[in-house]
């Protein structure tokens, strides 16, 4: 399947639903390699916030944490 959808001045996109229905997940791991970017539905969340959560951590915390990190990357 190939679909073509515009990137926003903020840096978002929307999915269409097709591609969403194939995904069947709200949430996505992204692959960059070179010019090639695959999309994969995540499967477990909780995994990948894993080395970010401590004992009693609540989600809220974690997230911050995670969207302070994503947000301090270097821009490509």
């Amino acid at each position: 399947m190939a679909v073509t959808a515009t990137i926003t001045s903020k840096g978002q996109l929307t999915l269409p639903k097709g591609v969403r229905s194939v995904l069947n997940s709200t949430t996505v791991v992204i692959e960059v390699e070179g010019e090639t970017v695959v999309l994969r539905p995540a499967r477990s969340v909780a995994g990948a916030l894993a080395k970010y959560a401590g004992p009693n951590q609540p989600l809220r915390n974690v997230r911050e944490r995670v969207w302070g990190e994503v947000t301090r990357a270097p821009k490509r």
